[in-house]
């Protein structure tokens, strides 16, 4: 609600940011390098707070809650996550004892990694090497998936969590992606039409301002429309 943001004075990365999203939709941000897609979601997820305006969560001002009582309630799976020197299992878990082997196993099933963890030789107690490098890329993918899907947040944020993929494992990475959101107030910041072209809303977001918002349909035939350049670019949207 008019949100402010700025690392350094005078240099304003939001202005007067205003976005409401209803619990269960999809919402794509896309627009150019520095535009403020990342700062957004790191204010969501409040890793930094607003120097002006208001997020709520629930019609309740964020800053009502503690920082865990909010992380808690989201999922963050990002281009560059880490895999952890131990056991599948562990990769789910996170040290967390709550996470049995039961609901380890449930959260792979729900996102389509269960395959081929059971395929290894020694299943949930396979030890991974350091970054995951005896998985392929795909397959870290889902295990990051499943490590969100077994705490079952109630707002998913993805960063640019395909762009690393080539197209065959994106196509078999998306319809986990699909089983992960249904149902689930998800924040998308994608490279690839692929990942956004079935969001409830896309926001086109440019030096601090929202300059486009709409389905895909919708956007695509505005005249003069900045998402439909980025789309003729096949949507290889510049990180930020």
């Amino acid at each position: 609600d008019h949100v402010g943001f700025h690392y350094e004075e005078d240099k304003p990365v939001l202005r007067d940011f205003n976005l409401a999203i209803e619990p269960g939709e999809t919402v794509a941000l896309v627009g150019p390098t520095g535009g403020g897609k990342s700062t957004i979601v790191n204010l969501v997820a409040r890793f930094y707070e607003p120097t002006s305006g208001t997020i709520r969560i629930g019609g309740e001002d964020y800053t009502e809650y503690t920082q865990q009582a909010i992380q808690s309630r989201i999922g963050v799976v990002l281009q560059d996550f880490h895999i952890f020197s131990g056991t599948i299992y562990d990769n789910i878990a996170l040290g967390d004892p709550e996470v049995t082997r039961e609901m380890a196993e449930q959260a792979a099933r729900r996102v389509n990694a269960h395959g081929f963890i059971d395929a290894l030789r020694d299943g949930y107690d396979t030890v991974l090497s350091e970054r995951g490098q005896n998985l392929s890329q795909g397959q870290r993918q889902l295990l990051a998936f499943a490590r969100v899907a077994v705490r079952s947040p109630q707002l998913l944020i993805l960063d640019e969590a395909t762009s690393a993929l080539d197209t065959e494992s994106e196509r078999y990475v998306q319809a986990a992606l699909k089983n992960l959101t249904d149902n689930r107030t998800t924040i998308v910041i994608a490279h690839r039409l692929s990942t956004i072209v079935h969001a409830d809303e896309i926001l086109v977001v440019d030096r601090g301002h929202l300059i486009e918002r709409g389905s895909h349909d919708e956007l695509i035939r505005l005249p003069y429309a900045e998402y439909e350049r980025l789309v003729e670019r096949e949507v290889s949207f510049p990180g930020q």
